[in-house]
């Protein structure tokens, strides 16, 4: 959420800074809706201060004895038009609320501009595209080639975009989460958490999904309401929603493995074929909440220990600057990582790292004990994928393929697998 006092003080900077990322803030609206605020809530001190002396009197004129009906009747007038204007304030702020919470975080300074994905800009590259002596197959071919991967099977069980692995890719899929979690804590230095997989509407909205990406969402049908976690950045993010964290405490950074559900709601007929884009997936996930001063640096350290987990498996990957047009909802500024798949023979995204900046903490009201000022300030958050699972299980089959259809195991997981150096057909 942006800064009230910002919106109201400088509407039109803020128009035109969010124009860049294709966003019209309709600042008459806003203005309008805001001098209505003013003035109810103007009008309502007034009819609260009148009513308390008017109660005071009454009080005085019982205690001596006297007639005080003017007064009571007074009074209820006071109460019926105080009800109006409570509930015409209310409508107001209902209306503000409405547009302050629809509205996308203001672009950093060092976002490119730009209108949509083919805008977004390469920041490096590292590793080069393995060069085959045959045709390489995509990691579909390869799983049915293994017999251990079956979107058939899933489809029976579950619908469309879903996938059944079993055998070595399991035990694989399983490597590589463990693998992730090791390096993060143990040379990167996060704490790990576990955490519900249910999550409230409140959280959602903390983070920024919700309202706007409601379309997204798995919800339960219970009561209470619950949502299935489209990404761990929501639950662990949230874990200090409400709080004033000591500054002695601060970087906090976790990781944190979690399933991720996703409707995919906008994607109907992009990337049905395999892994890339599914209802259920698992990720990694690395959560920062920094002092202001200090979130560009950690937004660089934290997609650094994304990129070092690709550079360990030896996938030759790029770093991509999206332009303004192109960033999610609450970020201030992205860098996705993609990783090359010779099946598609492209880059494709599987980490996507942000500075939200203080956005999700004030929708979250998270805050920090600045030692300077001694006042609460806002947090800044970063979260990244430390990645995203299945992507890089797909990455390693389709760049660590061999003729025979069988898959190289990265020397950096044989230590998770027992020493297995190659993924086989069962004989």
């Amino acid at each position: 959420m942006l800064d009230p006092q910002l919106l109201r003080r400088d509407s039109e900077k803020v128009a035109k800074q969010l124009l860049r990322r294709n966003y019209k803030f309709d600042v008459d609206c806003f203005t309008e809706l805001e001098a209505d605020r003013r003035i109810l809530q103007g009008r309502q001190q007034e009819l609260q201060t009148e009513r308390n002396q008017n109660s005071k009197e009454i009080g005085r004129l019982k205690a001596a004895g006297a007639d005080a009906s003017a007064i009571l009747e007074a009074v209820g007038h006071l109460g019926k038009e105080l009800d109006k204007v409570d509930d015409r304030l209310s409508d107001v702020q209902e209306k503000l609320g409405r547009v302050v919470h629809g509205m996308p975080n203001i672009p950093h300074d060092s976002v490119p501009d730009g209108s949509d994905e083919t805008q977004n800009l390469e920041v490096r590259r590292w590793g080069s595209p393995r060069e085959f002596d045959f045709d390489p197959l995509d990691h579909v071919a390869i799983g049915e080639c293994l017999n251990m991967m079956s979107f058939d099977k899933a489809a029976k069980i579950s619908g469309s975009r879903f996938v059944v692995l079993s055998g070595q890719l399991c035990r694989l899929q399983r490597a590589l989460t463990q693998f992730m979690l090791d390096l993060h804590t143990q040379e990167h230095g996060y704490q790990e958490v576990y955490v519900p997989f249910l999550v409230s509407s409140n959280a959602l909205f903390g983070t920024g999904q919700l309202p706007k990406f409601e379309e997204d969402q798995f919800r339960t049908d219970s009561q209470p309401e619950y949502y299935l976690i489209p990404t761990a950045e929501v639950p662990v993010t949230n874990l200090h929603r409400e709080e004033i964290i000591d500054d002695r405490s601060l970087p906090l950074r976790y990781v944190c493995h979690t399933p991720c559900f996703r409707r995919e709601a906008g994607s109907y007929g992009r990337d049905t074929r395999g892994m890339i884009r599914q209802h259920q997936f698992e990720k990694v996930e690395l959560v920062n909440i920094v002092r202001p001063s200090e979130s560009w640096k950690a937004l660089e350290a934290l997609t650094n220990h994304a990129e070092i987990v690709l550079q360990r498996l030896e996938l030759p990957y790029r770093v991509i600057t999206l332009c303004a047009g192109d960033l999610g909802f609450s970020s201030a500024k992205t860098y996705d990582i993609e990783v090359w798949l010779p099946g598609q023979n492209a880059y494709r995204e599987i980490s996507s790292c942000s500075n939200f900046m203080d956005f999700q903490a004030r929708r979250m009201q998270c805050r920090w004990r600045n030692p300077e000022s001694r006042r609460a300030e806002y947090a800044h958050t970063l979260n990244g994928s430390g990645l995203a699972v299945g992507r890089t299980l797909v990455a390693i089959m389709e760049n660590c393929q061999n003729a025979d259809g069988s898959i190289n195991v990265p020397s950096a997981l044989r230590p998770y697998l027992g020493g297995v150096e190659a993924i086989n057909r069962p004989s």
